[in-house]
């Protein structure tokens, strides 16, 4: 059970606090107007807690804070410590899946929209996220034909503005042709800035120009011209007709709305701009911490609008008021630049549109419900079927599993790969550069890849055995910023598979004792023959059922094991055969050559271009290009030198 700090050494003041387990894991995160109250209420008697915090409490070792200058940067803070550790016992937001954006690259010299996915980027423009991906390519296809703006890639751009000349797209009039002057800057920043105001939902001034622009056309007796602002105008409507609902008044807000039981809840969020619904975002929380309603709001509110792409709008529908409404608005308006308000619709549209989003959030928690349930029951059997079947102390939590990976003894290289639950953990995923085993010899890379990782995890606990907020003579203190960053690598692994046979685990054996961890730290291999799994002390194997969930759970870990280190190798060995291919040009330094090669698609598209091609690059001096073409197309010569070909001029 954590340690209870001394009365009086915990201040009364805001801040983020901490529960810590023996091993340095974060368990919980937590904030409070008063640290010295929210720490004291935690140890009591048992029975007066909630089931998971008096769980939590007791599988704690100790407690840490930090503490802050206001309320609202304890829940900055507090969403950032729990992003950064995923604490075991705090409500985690996911993602339902990977929903498409619709981007605009506002930062490049000619902008593009892009239908993305993942990861946001800044110098970007953000617009979505959609339920449907071919809504939103039937939406950027019409929207083409009023704003004929790029959606090549770089490297398409780049080659046709070489070549001179424009692609398809220009032909069929859906680009304005900016790779060979066709537009000027100001008539292209136009076409972008009408873009992003419709895809914003402003689109009453669009229609209104385009409508003003085609009456006087045809007043001028220019019909032709007339029918293109005529066919640019209903091109927009017809886009506009995507977006289903809309409110009566031009407004800029969101709708949160949330669905679900006592340990899961699905949460739906409707982007609502100029009154029209533009988007939505659905997440889903695993409530492994007791919270209220008014809590759950407040922790889904802080944690949406950390890094919305969509921004923050004036206005929030919510189905219950937050439980600190004053700091989440504080907050909000400090992400926004300006005065946003938070509030409950009880009549109207407003009211209708929160019950829509309600209904849409209950019917994704009614099919991730289902999904959900098949799945976690298959992974806890699969974890206790490897407890029970290999004799291990414990479920194993967290798996580690490691293989090799080189070509005749070059570029040697280890991965090891990392599941929690029976999932992919690929945050603490790791390649390791074998650089003491000469030639071709899987044992001593086997050993030299875990000595590195195991000494790490001894160095970490050694460095961070008291870094815990604890004094000395083990006087609860402080901690300062940052004492509890322990890193993912020095988490102890439940297991440790090792891709091979009985040679593997007598390695793992043999450096688990030569560290002192063969009491902590269970190991295991898997076979690939008759996948076979072997466990110290004895040199049969034990057979798991073809059919064992455990099996299974262990054949994924080996084979995404061996995916990482053979892409790994695959990297290196490419670098180094592009190094060697362009070594010694002159002028051709590391920058260059990597761009050369990225612009070109790798070294096979660089051997496939001409002399042409390669002259025309425009960031590349022509001398330096024709000698790059003559080092890939020259032959080697009897004694393995280059015969440099003849260049004759005129």
């Amino acid at each position: 059970m954590a340690t209870r700090p001394l009365p009086g050494s915990v201040p009364d003041a805001p801040g983020s606090y901490q529960f810590l387990d023996r091993d340095g894991r974060v368990l919980y995160v937590g904030k409070a107007k008063s640290l010295r109250q929210r720490l004291n209420s935690y140890f009591q008697d048992t029975g007066g807690l909630a089931p998971r915090t008096a769980q939590m409490v007791e599988q704690a070792d100790h407690v840490e804070w930090m503490v802050v200058g206001s309320e609202t940067e304890a829940l900055l803070l507090e969403h950032n410590l729990i992003k950064q550790f995923q604490p075991r016992y705090n409500v985690r937001l996911k993602d339902d899946k990977s929903y498409p954006w619709l981007a605009v690259t506002v930062n490049d010299e000619w902008p593009r929209p892009a239908v993305v996915r993942g990861r946001k980027r800044s110098g970007v423009r953000y617009f979505g996220p959609y339920s449907n991906v071919g809504a939103i390519r039937e939406t950027l296809d019409l929207l083409l034909r009023s704003f004929p703006v790029r959606t090549c890639s770089d490297t398409k751009f780049r080659r046709h503005e070489r070549l001179g000349r424009p692609c398809l797209l220009f032909h069929i009039e859906r680009c304005s042709g900016p790779c060979v002057g066709e537009v000027n800057r100001a008539d292209y920043d136009r076409m972008v800035a009408d873009l992003i105001s419709f895809l914003s939902g402003d689109t009453g001034p669009l229609e209104h120009g385009l409508e003003a622009a085609m009456h006087e056309a045809a007043g001028a007796l220019e019909f032709e011209k007339a029918s293109v602002f005529r066919d640019k105008l209903e091109a927009v409507r017809a886009a506009d007709a995507v977006r289903q609902m809309e409110l009566e008044r031009p407004e800029d807000l969101d709708v949160l709305g949330v669905a679900g039981d006592e340990l899961e809840e699905a949460v739906q969020v409707f982007h609502v701009r100029s009154g029209k619904v533009v988007g939505r975002l659905a997440l889903f929380v695993d409530k492994v911490e007791d919270l209220t309603a008014p809590q759950l709001i407040e922790r889904i509110l802080i944690d949406v609008y950390a890094e919305s792409a969509s921004g923050v709008p004036k206005q929030v529908l919510v189905p219950t008021m937050p439980s600190d409404a004053d700091a989440v608005v504080e907050y909000l308006t400090e992400r926004r630049g300006g005065p946003v308000a938070l509030r409950v619709p009880v009549r109207g549209p407003k009211r209708s549109l929160l019950e829509t989003v309600e209904n849409n959030a209950r019917d994704a928690f009614i099919r991730h419900r289902l999904h959900r349930t098949s799945d976690h029951n298959s992974r806890a059997r699969a974890l206790e079927s490897l407890q029970r079947e290999l004799g291990l102390p414990e479920a194993p939590l967290r798996i580690e599993c490691y293989d090799m990976s080189h070509l005749q003894g070059t570029d040697y290289v280890g991965s090891m790969v990392v599941f929690e639950d029976g999932l992919p953990k690929k945050s603490d995923y790791r390649h390791f550069r074998v650089a003491s085993v000469p030639g071709n010899d899987d044992y001593a890379a086997m050993e030299e890849v875990l000595t590195r990782r195991l000494t790490a995890l001894l160095a970490e606990e050694a460095g961070g055995a008291r870094s815990d907020g604890v004094g000395p003579g083990g006087t609860p203190g402080t901690a300062p910023a940052g004492s509890s960053t322990r890193r993912r690598f020095a988490y102890r692994p439940q297991l440790l598979l090792l891709d091979g046979g009985l040679g593997q685990l007598n390695v793992g054996v043999r450096v688990l004792a030569s560290l002192g961890l063969t009491e902590r730290i269970p190991v295991a291999s898997l076979a690939k023959s008759f996948e076979e799994v072997y466990r110290p002390g004895s040199s049969e194997p034990i057979r798991l059922s073809r059919q064992s969930e455990g099996l299974y759970l262990l054949q994924r870990l080996r084979d995404e094991a061996h995916r990482f280190a053979i892409s790994y190798h695959r990297t290196l060995r490419g670098k180094r055969m592009t190094v060697g291919a362009l070594d010694g040009v002159k002028g051709l330094g590391p920058k260059r050559r990597a761009r050369l090669v990225d612009q070109f698609g790798g070294l096979a598209g660089l051997r496939g271009a001409s002399e042409d091609d390669l002259m025309g690059v425009s960031w590349l001096p022509a001398e330096v290009g024709a000698a790059v073409f003559d080092r890939l197309h020259t032959p080697l010569s009897p004694n393995g030198s280059t015969e440099r070909r003849a260049r004759v001029d005129g």
